[in-house]
């Protein structure tokens, strides 16, 4: 029996073992701005170590690491470039990930050191981490805080756009968006239906930092803070919420979805729009994100059954489930039974 199938499985085990040498080396290209110092062409790592703080020769020993996977590219002996992949690393780019993948290493990377108490106790290690829940420590760490909004709105770039294409706005009269962030999901919604006025809603600190003024849709949106768990914003005809259901609890995520059950007109819609794991083996993205909202939050992705368990223990049938371009999903439900008061 020859012994070439096994040889390679312990290869690829050993390449998948291995893969936190290249995502840590992303997040300290990210931190540092490598892309950024090279927008303008090669530079050799003496440079850029003088321009980053950084010992030239182990510097070029870590970018070496990510041009050997097309990250950047050695175009003279001690010398990088940008590769069409690293382009988005570049602060500049329309399709930035730089914020995301640098505090990925600062936050999610710290917080994995302790996924092993994920795993024993089913709760998020993030608190263990930092001593604080995930979104108390944003709040009190405003730096971060505002990265975190710079991460998700990198996030949205794509998946809006593949949402808004995926789903028919346009007979919406008041949407309102929960836990919305900075409201560039809604911005891009109440452009899709013209003739909608919107609410963003999320916790007071968050939406301070909107950027619904810059849109120039301020006479058509309100900015509402509030507690999700507290009173909603009543008499929408459509809500939505983006990635913010997989961060809770069952229980927690049927109180948040009986709230929108409660605020909204009989004949209202729900979207929820999260990754849905598929079935079986297929690989999905959602998969490895259901494992990090673990780690990071005790939160989890779910399949499309268990969207739909939640959303019935809260009043609503799911009508349909569209998938997107993108990895999100967009969950359309609607209630059924007699209004709550």
């Amino acid at each position: 029996m020859s012994s070439e199938p096994a040889l390679e499985s312990s290869l690829r085990l050993l390449e998948i073992g291995d893969g936190f040498i290249y995502a840590r080396a992303l997040h300290l290209a990210a931190e540092l701005r490598i892309a950024d110092l090279l927008a303008e062409g090669p530079r050799s790592a003496l440079q850029l170590a003088d321009a980053t703080g950084t010992h030239a020769p182990s510097l070029h020993r870590m970018l070496r690491t990510l041009a050997a996977c097309g990250v950047f590219t050695e175009a003279a002996p001690g010398t990088f470039g940008l590769t069409a992949l690293a382009q988005p690393l570049r602060s500049d780019h329309p399709h930035s990930v730089r914020t995301t993948v640098a505090q990925g290493g600062r936050l999610t990377a710290e917080t994995f050191r302790h996924a092993e108490h994920a795993l024993r106790t089913g709760e998020g290690a993030f608190e263990k981490t930092f001593g604080q829940p995930v979104w108390e420590y944003l709040k009190e760490h405003p730096e971060e805080g505002t990265d975190f909004d710079t991460a998700m709105q990198e996030h949205s770039r794509v998946e809006r756009a593949a949402v808004v294409e995926a789903y028919d706005f346009s007979g919406a009269t008041r949407i309102v968006d929960i836990g919305g962030g900075n409201g560039t999901l809604l911005v891009a919604v109440l452009r899709e239906a013209p003739e909608a006025t919107g609410v963003l809603f999320d916790l007071p600190h968050v939406v301070e930092r909107n950027r619904i003024g810059e849109s120039g849709l301020a006479d058509r949106c309100a900015v509402v803070g509030g507690d999700i768990f507290g009173e909603l914003p009543a008499g929408g005809d459509l809500y939505m919420m983006k990635s913010v259901l997989h961060g809770w609890s069952d229980d927690q995520a049927v109180s948040i979805l009986e709230g929108c059950r409660r605020a909204m007109r009989p004949d209202g819609r729900l979207l929820l729009i999260e990754r849905v794991i598929p079935k079986g083996d297929t690989p999905h993205t959602s998969k490895a994100f259901d494992f990090a909202m673990l780690v990071m939050a005790g939160g989890q992705e779910r399949t499309g059954d268990e969207y739909t368990a939640l959303l019935e223990k809260a009043g609503f049938r799911v009508a349909r489930v569209i998938g997107t371009a993108s990895v999100q999903s967009v969950v359309e439900a609607v209630p059924v039974g007699e209004h709550p008061r």
